[in-house]
C-alpha cells in the first residue's frame, strides 16, 4: 500500500517513519529529513486540489493529515470525495480544534467534566468576568477559541495578568481571527498529561501516553512553546486511571458527535488535568500531538497503518503492539524561540548516533548541500531504551554531540 502524510514537522516525520516500516509513504511537502525516510512532494498542505490530484497520481491507498489547520479548512472532506480513505476528521469534527467555543460546548452537552468557563466577544464584558472571578478568590484561563497553533493560553494567577491577555487577544489581536472570541475557564490545579485515541465513529482505541513539556526553559520556566520534548511510559498513570478517561472524556464526546451525525474518523488529542485522582478535559483536538507522537511510534511494534486503515474506513480500530521499552525525545530548538529566531545555521550531525537514537526533523531544509535550520523546534532527539533512565543518557548524550549555531533544549526531559 502507498500511503499519504501531509504536513512537514517532527510529528509528520514520526508518522512517515513508522509508517514506512509497513507501507511505501509519500509525504507532503515534508522537510530535509523526511526527505532522507520516504518520498517527498512539494505540495503544500493548504493546496487542496494539488494534493487530491497527487493522491489520484500516486495511486494513495491511505491519506494521513498531520496539521490540524487542513482539517479545520476541510481537506479530509475533498479526499474522502475523491474517493480516498482519510484518517483526519472530516470539517465538522475538526471544529473541536478549530473553535474552543463549540469544543467546550461539546463538553457540557456530553457531560464531560470540564472547568466552568464564559464566553466572550468583546474585551469589557471579559474584563468584568475576570474580575468577578478573582473576586470569588479564583485564576483564570484565558484562551483564544480560535486555532491559535499551541500559542492561544494564557493561564492567569492575577486579574492584571488576566486582563493584559484579554487586551493582547482583543485589541492588538496578536492572534489574529482566533482571539475575536475568548474562552476564559476557571483555573484547574493537578497534574496534565494528553491521551491520544485513534477514533471510528463509536470505536476507539488509545495509545500509549507521552508526557510532554510546554514550557521552553528547565524547570518548567520561560514562555509556553509547541513542545520542549516527551517521555513514555508515564509512571503515574495507570491502567485504571486511562480507562476513566476513556470513559468519562472519549466514549461521551464520540457518541455526542455521533448523534449529530458527525462521524470523527482520526486521532482524537484529549489535554487533561488529574485533580484529586478525578480527569477533566482541558480541551479537544483533533490531530496527533507534537512532540508527544515523536515518543509514541517508538513504543509501537506492528499494527499502527492497520489501526488508522480502519479507522479511516470507519471500522473497528485493530489492535496494535505496544513495545515494552522506554523513549525519552529531547527538543532541540534554535535561539529565540518561541519568539524570533535567526534560520539558515549549518546542523552538524555524527554518523555514528547509536542505532537506540532517531532524529525527528520538525525545522530543517537543504541550502545547497548543507542541512540547516529552518524553523524554531529544529530536531527532536528520540531515544530508547529498557527503562527511563537509560533512555534518558542516550538522548542527551546525542544531543550533545549535534552542533548548529545558537542551539538550545531543556535539560530536564524525563527527570
Amino acid at each position: 500500500m502507498r500511503v499519504l502524510v501531509v504536513g512537514s514537522g517532527g510529528r509528520e516525520h514520526a508518522l512517515a517513519w513508522k509508517l514506512s516500516q509497513e507501507a511505501e509513504v509519500v509525504c507532503t511537502p515534508g522537510n530535509a529529513g523526511i526527505a532522507q525516510t520516504c518520498e517527498v512532494a512539494e505540495v503544500k498542505p493548504e493546496e487542496t486540489e494539488r494534493i487530491v490530484a497527487l493522491t489520484k497520481q500516486r495511486e494513495i491507498g491511505l491519506a494521513v493529515i498531520g496539521p490540524e489547520e487542513p482539517l479545520i479548512n476541510g481537506l479530509a472532506d475533498a479526499l474522502r470525495a475523491a474517493g480516498i480513505s482519510v484518517f483526519g476528521p472530516n470539517i465538522k469534527a475538526a471544529q473541536l480544534e478549530g473553535s474552543k467555543s463549540f469544543g467546550k460546548r461539546m463538553m457540557v452537552e456530553a457531560r464531560v467534566p470540564t472547568a466552568d468557563y464564559g464566553e466572550f466577544t468583546d474585551p469589557d464584558s471579559a474584563k468584568a468576568y475576570v474580575g468577578e472571578m478573582f473576586d470569588k478568590g479564583k485564576s483564570v484561563a484565558v484562551k483564544a477559541s480560535g486555532a491559535a497553533y499551541g500559542k492561544g493560553v494564557t493561564v492567569c494567577l492575577t486579574q492584571e495578568e488576566a486582563e493584559d491577555a484579554i487586551e493582547q487577544a482583543m485589541v492588538n489581536k496578536v492572534f489574529g481571527p482566533a482571539g475575536e472570541t475568548l474562552v476564559i475557564e476557571d483555573c484547574l490545579f493537578g497534574k496534565e498529561f494528553s491521551l491520544l485515541t485513534i477514533v471510528s465513529g463509536k470505536h476507539y482505541r488509545s495509545l500509549p501516553v507521552a508526557q510532554d513539556y510546554k514550557r521552553a526553559f528547565d524547570g518548567d520556566r520561560g514562555p509556553n512553546t509547541g513542545g520542549m520534548g516527551t517521555y513514555s511510559p508515564v509512571s503515574w498513570l495507570d491502567d485504571d486511571l486511562i480507562k476513566k478517561t476513556e470513559n468519562r472524556v472519549v466514549l461521551p464526546l464520540i457518541n455526542a458527535l455521533a448523534d449529530k451525525g458527525i462521524d470523527f474518523r482520526g486521532v482524537l488529542f484529549s489535554g487533561l488535568m488529574v485533580v484529586h485522582g478525578e480527569p477533566y478535559c482541558l480541551e479537544y483536538n483533533v490531530r496527533f500531538g507534537d512532540p508527544e507522537t515523536q515518543s509514541i511510534v517508538r513504543r509501537l511494534g506492528g499494527g499502527f497503518l492497520d489501526a488508522l486503515l480502519g479507522a479511516a474506513n470507519g471500522e473497528p480500530v485493530p489492535k496494535f503492539e505496544v513495545l515494552d521499552n522506554a523513549v525519552v525525545t529531547v527538543v532541540m530548538a534554535s535561539e529565540g524561540y518561541p519568539g524570533k529566531y535567526k534560520k539558515g545555521r549549518s546542523v552538524a550531525i555524527p554518523n555514528d548516533l547509536p542505532e537506540e537514537v532517531v532524529l525527528f526533523h520538525a525545522g530543517t531544509s537543504m541550502l545547497m548541500d548543507d542541512l540547516v535550520t529552518s524553523g524554531g523546534r529544529v530536531l527532536g532527539v528520540s531515544a530508547t531504551g529498557p527503562d527511563l533512565a537509560s533512555a534518558r543518557k542516550t538522548a542527551y548524550e546525542a544531543a550533545k554531540r549535534i552542533e548548529f549555531k545558537g542551539k538550545f533544549y531543556r535539560s530536564d526531559i524525563g527527570a
